[in-house]
């Protein structure tokens, strides 16, 4: 049965995954849903109670039906590369090709379902609490006043988008940055603003959970009460990410928010403090994995794999099934 990997040409990270997937002679079809009517086309028929589906991309033909998982890495929107793209265009291509694959039985990385829930910050931080996570004090308003007395009781704070990346394109990704207690907080009530303590932290952690194993790095960063990057992602220090021990409590926690959000796969962040305190900072469902894995060795495009490969009862390919690999 075949792998289908939904995501951009230009995802390196992919890319490492199909390298494992091919050597173990796993047939792979990867394709962006922005080429639907360009280059990669569907069919789907629903006759005498039955259905039968297909999909073809660069010349290869796949069963719906022979599906075995489908990686939903990072897609573009469906048709937004067509000739003619239009909002409506794009919305009838997603209703077709994500409604014909949510009833095929594969196995998701991740279900666009949960996916979806999973990417909303306020969602994450109340998840986390409940399953025992440490969340720092944070507020998420439009009320300048309820901004202001959140500084007051927590001087040392960040603002960090609730949404993440700004939606340019190309996407822009927008850091986490100190702010002053004495800010005028009065702009707050021109969009949802999220405030966070900061956290005074002697490392970065990055946490990959793929199905139940849990694979984690750690980044030393400046210490002390006045660095003033607090964004890893724009960190200068050049300090390379190292394989570290998951203390069994988080461990355990992390493996419960992975179980209640319904993930196959979560890439975490956490900050930790002088104590060894691993406070929970998000979960990203898509998470990019390739500059750990560079960085530390951990085999986490292998595992992605292995588990995108893994056989499930009864698993037997339809004559038609895909035999070709990925580009």
């Amino acid at each position: 049965m075949t792998v289908l990997i939904l995501t951009s040409d230009e995802d390196v990270t992919a890319d490492m995954v199909v390298v494992h997937l091919n050597a173990a002679g796993v047939p792979v079809v990867r394709l962006d849903p922005a080429d639907l009517t360009a280059s990669v086309s569907l069919s789907g028929e629903f006759v005498h109670g039955s259905f039968r589906g297909h999909l073809s991309s660069g010349g290869r033909l796949v069963s719906i039906g022979g599906l075995r998982s489908v990686w939903v890495r990072r897609p573009g929107d469906p048709a937004a590369r067509a000739a003619t793209p239009s909002a409506w265009l794009t919305e009838e291509s997603a209703q077709a090709l994500y409604g014909m694959l949510r009833g095929c039985g594969a196995r998701w990385m991740n279900h666009p379902d949960a996916a979806r829930r999973a990417r909303h910050k306020p969602w994450q931080l109340r998840l986390a609490q409940q399953c025992g996570l440490p969340v720092p004090a944070t507020l998420i308003t439009t009320f300048p006043r309820a901004a202001r007395e959140f500084a007051e009781r927590y001087p040392d704070l960040v603002v960090k988008p609730v949404s993440g990346a700004h939606p340019q394109d190309p996407p822009r990704a927008v850091p986490t940055s100190r702010v002053s207690p004495e800010a005028d907080f009065s702009a707050v009530a021109l969009g949802p603003t999220l405030l966070q303590r900061r956290v005074a932290k002697r490392a970065d952690i990055r946490l990959t959970v793929v199905g139940d194993r849990l694979l984690a790095a750690r980044r030393t960063v400046a210490a002390g009460p006045d660095a003033d990057e607090v964004d890893v992602r724009f960190d200068p220090s050049g300090e390379p990410w190292r394989p570290a021990e998951v203390p069994p409590r988080v461990a355990e926690t992390v493996r419960a928010y992975i179980r209640e959000a319904g993930l196959a796969y979560g890439a975490f962040d956490f900050a930790e403090d002088g104590d060894g305190t691993w406070w929970f900072l998000e979960c990203n469902q898509s998470g990019q994995f390739g500059f750990v894995e560079v960085d530390t060795g951990q085999p986490i495009a292998r595992t992605i794999a292995e588990w995108l490969a893994r056989p499930g009862p009864g698993d037997q390919a339809p004559a038609d099934d895909a035999r070709s690999t990925a580009r």
